[in-house]
């Protein structure tokens, strides 16, 4: 049985990242963290801990249910994490995708250069 796993592996395989390099690399730059504390890619992680990772405006928590060495298919993540992120931070990841869409009729092509201040000026409108 494994005790421990390095972190950016561990990342990797419950599909957290989609490539370990990607997961190193949030290792190194500080977005990943253990109860806390900053970590790098080479710290073992052991059942019990609670991981947060910050990605872009959103931080997910998860807990480690599991060890694993190789990547698991998707059904089979549960068994190895739990999801401790709050419903709010869904919410509002939800809420700022719809309000950066923008709807243009099938045909009509890209905006022009004035169509296109025009929208970021009402974006700053309702924005503010």
């Amino acid at each position: 049985m494994i005790e421990g796993v390095r972190i950016d592996k561990w990342l990797w395989a419950v599909r957290l990242f989609k490539t370990r390099s990607q997961a190193t690399d949030a290792c190194k730059s500080g977005k990943i963290r253990i109860d806390g504390h900053i970590v790098k890619p080479s710290r073992e992680v052991k059942p019990g801990d609670e991981i947060s990772i910050s990605q872009q405006a959103f931080t997910k928590n998860v807990k480690v249910l599991g060890i694993l060495d190789n990547r698991v298919g998707a059904p089979l993540v549960p068994d190895y994490m739990k999801d401790l992120t709050p419903e709010e931070e869904y919410a509002r990841i939800k809420m700022m995708r719809q309000l950066n869409f923008e709807f243009r009729d099938p045909g009509t092509g890209r905006p022009t250069k004035r169509h296109r201040r025009e929208i970021e000026v009402l974006k700053k409108y309702l924005g503010e």
